[in-house]
């Protein structure tokens, strides 16, 4: 069974640093691309944006503009676990963050263009505020 369960949210204040893991089950990190999403307040399912993303074959990674700079993705295979450190952080990261799976596929997008289809995690809440 296709899991993945995140952690690490919580309060801090503008400026302030967290790391979130997503800690995968009943796959690979070498078959799957993982990507970070996040969900403002009040927004629903569809408002969900792209964060950070991390490629399952090469380790390539990408980052959406409002972040770059501020957060790096980054994985260990050995502990099934992807991390977003998140650093500087601004009172529009206010969010529910969520990570999901996309099977990789030789030739296939990578995982910037992937369908995140197959599998996503319950969420954990980041709030910044003073």
């Amino acid at each position: 069974q296709v899991q993945l369960v995140e952690s690490g949210g919580g309060l801090v204040p503008p400026g302030g640093s967290l790391r979130l893991s997503c800690v995968v089950s009943g796959f690979s990190l070498d078959n799957y691309h993982i990507g970070w999403f996040r969900q403002a307040p009040g927004k629903g399912r569809e408002d969900r944006e792209g964060v950070s993303c991390i490629n399952s074959n090469d380790g390539g990674t990408f980052d959406m503009d409002p972040v770059k700079g501020r957060f790096t993705i980054s994985r260990d295979n050995a502990k099934n676990t992807v991390y977003l450190q998140m650093n500087n952080l601004k009172s529009e990261d206010t969010a529910t963050y969520f990570c999901a799976a996309s099977p990789f596929t030789p030739g296939g997008p990578n995982c910037l263009y992937s369908d995140y289809t197959a599998a996503w995690g319950q969420g954990t809440l980041v709030t910044v505020a003073s």
